[in-house]
């Protein structure tokens, strides 16, 4: 109840999301009863079936991305201060977006459904003629168990990915009060201030006890109050004094090495005056490109064996699934190289004595690079697919059906909606930083031409790569 009311209660920008979530839920259902009703057309031909129901895989795994990037993009299923005390955690939270992803795949499916008993003629009476009709089935009675597992898989692959992705996370807990920590190679104790340059090879700070037997309790006594005066002196040096290491004689003249301390430095609890003397580090930014090398190597194999498959393939015959598979591959190698692309684009505008304007917008895109990386290498590998499809119809004259056109239109649809969701996203997570700007005095014509920069920059990039790719993704299947 609570996910049909905030559901109803949305904004109609997340109203015309979700609406794209069922839309993109209705035609990836339609096309996995197609593959069913080839399979019972054509019994005698297991293996196209199987050929048809794997391509649907392609728009199944874009309606699911499209569903996970709207679950994220929705205001209403955040956590905010206070939901928890009425039961309204981050996990219910989830629960509730994967609850209202699955409402929204679920009406997509029913559509599907209705639509393919009207091409039917199960609901009109007349069955539809044309290039459909020999995936329809007509004529045989549908298997209800397949229909309800084909049409439940959509939901349940979405809600199943939006729970995955929304699930609550944990921080990382702080180290505790009682944890060694570690300094310089070879240093022992706790290491809580940290040393000069220098400060290892300083004369008298590491001399080793010159008489390493006492056996008098006399002797035990006076080294002991000796070492305790050495340690209260040290601690009562400035902090440019001498270090806590330096060596101290005792009344035998022998030359005792005071050891480190077996504690941290005490903190205060109540209002926090008394501090680590180093303190928290400084937050560094985060770098996105350690899966590029990565994603590179995932790209080349698709290409790789999207060209075994080609020339492996007769002429006439349907692209089999090693293409499937190849092209798999390279979109995975392109969704993981995209952020790490965006952050290098970032990187390349602030080059060469930057200005304000290019520092603006190249720091917003190495911060953004994780939001919008990923989908605009998504896109990118569509874009080259749609390239190779098309020159394969200009070199080949085939003809791809209508169920070809709905599957390239349900892909290319999700995918762009995800990129500009991803992108909606990232403009909402700036806002605090946005209206800093504007408060300082920014005129809004320079961050309209910031984001006009970042736009031309990713179309630098990602243009030419993606001719690349498509080129290089069309030879063997032009052959």
């Amino acid at each position: 109840m609570l996910a049909l009311r905030l559901t109803r209660a949305a904004r109609l920008a997340v109203q015309l999301r979700r609406l794209l979530v069922a839309s993109a839920s209705a035609g990836t259902g339609f096309l996995l009863l197609c593959a069913l009703g080839h399979a019972l057309t054509h019994p005698d031909a297991p293996g196209a079936s199987s050929l048809r129901l794997a391509w649907c895989a392609a728009p199944l795994a874009a309606t699911v991305y499209l569903a996970v990037a709207v679950a994220r993009a929705d205001p209403g299923t955040r956590p905010r201060p206070g939901l928890s005390a009425i039961g309204l955690g981050p996990g219910r939270l989830m629960a509730v977006s994967a609850t209202t992803t699955a409402l929204s795949a679920a009406l997509g499916s029913v559509a599907a459904l209705l639509g393919f008993l009207y091409l039917r003629g199960d609901l009109s009476g007349a069955p539809v003629d044309g290039a459909v009709s020999g995936v329809l089935a007509l004529g045989q009675r549908l298997p209800a168990p397949a229909v309800v597992t084909l049409l439940a898989l959509v939901p349940a692959a979405a809600s199943a990915a939006v729970a995955l992705t929304l699930r609550p996370r944990d921080p990382r807990p702080a180290p505790s009060a009682g944890s060694r920590r570690y300094g310089r190679f070879g240093a022992y104790g706790w290491g809580a201030a940290r040393e000069t340059f220098g400060a290892y090879g300083r004369y008298g700070a590491r001399l080793a006890s010159a008489s390493a037997s006492a056996s008098a309790p006399a002797s035990a006594s006076a080294s002991a109050s000796a070492s305790a005066s050495a340690s209260a002196s040290a601690s009562a040096q400035p902090a440019g004094g001498r270090p806590a290491g330096a060596a101290q004689a005792d009344p035998g003249g022998a030359l005792l090495t005071q050891a480190s301390d077996t504690r941290p430095p005490a903190t205060t609890d109540g209002d926090g005056s008394a501090r680590d003397a180093t303190g928290p580090a400084p937050a560094t930014p985060r770098s996105h490109t350690t899966l590029l090398p990565w994603g590179i190597a995932v790209l080349t194999a698709g290409l790789a064996v999207e060209t075994y498959a080609g020339d492996t393939a007769t002429r006439d015959a349907a692209p089999s699934a090693g293409v499937l598979l190849g092209w798999a591959l390279a979109t995975l190698g392109l969704a993981l190289a995209g952020p790490g692309l965006t952050h290098l684009c970032g990187r390349l505008l602030q080059a060469v004595r930057p200005g304000a304007l290019r520092l603006l917008a190249g720091r917003v895109l190495m911060e953004e690079s994780h939001r919008v990386g990923r989908p605009l290498g998504v896109v990118c590998a569509v874009a080259s697919a749609a390239y190779a499809a098309a020159a394969l119809h200009d070199a080949d004259a085939t003809d791809f059906g209508p169920l070809s056109l709905i599957g390239a239109v349900v892909v290319a649809g999700c995918t762009v909606a995800t990129l500009l969701t991803a992108a909606v996203e990232a403009k909402h997570a700036r806002t605090d930083t946005t209206d800093a700007l504007l408060r300082l005095g920014a005129p809004p014509t320079t961050l309209r031409a910031a984001a006009a920069l970042r736009a031309g920059a990713l179309l630098a990039v990602f243009g030419p790569l993606t001719l690349v790719v498509a080129q290089l993704a069309s030879l063997p299947l032009a052959r």
